[in-house]
């Protein structure tokens, strides 16, 4: 048996390297060597902070504009191209959106059947994902040579960012970075004071309760004094209260903050399936039947709209 080790893909905005890259690195070094990848243009500062994260062996860096804005097809190749040199047993990334994008596509260039958001790790071929929208969590094991996987970032600790020391070098380049297949056109991006909500502290979430998206002006007043980021229902979301960027759940986001508060928020499978590992649930719902109570910590049971200004006044 070879020994394990593990190709991290590394996410990061060009300056830094992303807290869920992190939480990654934790469920890697459980497995033996742990490899990072950073791909992208002038990427040399988050390289050097890649080399600093505690259980890192080496870093692999590949600084080339086709990489800059993650294109799948390009990083799939990119991927591909290290595997072929290095033979790891392992390949994570986070279950994020570029996670989800191209880890499939290194899967099927590979020929085996990728793993998603694994929560546990129990052994090299082990490993514990959520099924039937979090309500059951399934212990699967892979018997394909190489194990390719996204890792949900809430079932890992982050690594520390600091102490390590590993070695920079470059990746092991594909025939041509630009795969030619696909090629960024622009992106909008929504420009907040408020911390990224995946990675957030406190996270104030608001429901179909909340009526209007105006009225998602008292949460971002509460977030703010508790220096938390807004979520969402799928409901809000469907109602055009508020972008989908902020919804949470089985098909937005999946957030485990210390203090989660759900306001007007029922509590469908499907929302808690996104928000349930959260550490400590607090809601305020006026249904005392809403399913939201069952998982919470501490419900009150009051009409938003009269509790959320009086806890304004006091926090």
């Amino acid at each position: 048996q070879r020994f394990a080790s593990t190709l991290v893909v590394a996410e990061h905005d060009g300056a830094k390297l992303n807290d869920a890259t992190l939480h990654v690195v934790s469920a890697a070094a459980q497995l033996g060597d742990v490899s990072l990848l950073v791909a992208g243009d002038k990427c040399g500062d988050v390289a050097s902070q890649a080399a600093a994260v505690a259980g890192v062996s080496n870093v692999l860096v590949a600084d080339n504009q086709a990489y800059s804005h993650g294109v799948a097809e390009n990083v799939t190749n990119l991927v591909l191209a290290c595997q072929a040199a290095n033979s790891y047993s392992h390949i994570m990334a986070p279950a994020s959106n570029n996670g989800k994008n191209f880890i499939p596509r290194v899967a099927v260039k590979l020929d085996v059947a990728p793993l998603s958001e694994v929560t546990e790790i129990k052994g090299d071929a082990t490993f514990v994902r959520p099924t039937y929208a979090g309500n059951a969590m399934a212990t699967v094991t892979s018997a394909d040579s190489v194990k390719v996987m996204t890792v949900r970032t809430t079932g890992f600790e982050k690594a520390a960012d600091s102490g390590g020391s590993a070695s920079v070098a470059d990746a092991p380049a594909p025939d041509a970075p630009d795969a030619g297949l696909a090629s960024f056109v622009s992106e909008e991006m929504v420009e907040s004071d408020r911390p990224e909500l995946t990675s957030a502290r406190v996270v104030v979430s608001g429901g179909r309760g909340m009526k209007n998206g105006d009225n998602f002006s008292m949460l971002y007043e509460l977030a703010d004094k508790l220096e938390g980021a807004v979520g969402a229902s799928r409901a809000a979301v469907d109602a055009n209260y508020v972008s989908n960027d902020l919804q949470i759940g089985q098909t937005g986001k999946v957030v485990a903050p210390e203090l989660y508060i759900a306001v007007g928020i029922s509590g469908a499978i499907q929302h808690l399936a996104g928000m349930k590992d959260s550490k400590v649930i607090a809601c305020i719902n006026k249904d005392p039947e809403a399913p939201i109570f069952q998982v919470s910590d501490v419900g009150l049971e009051a009409d938003l709209f009269k509790a959320v200004p009086e806890l304004l006044e006091k926090v």
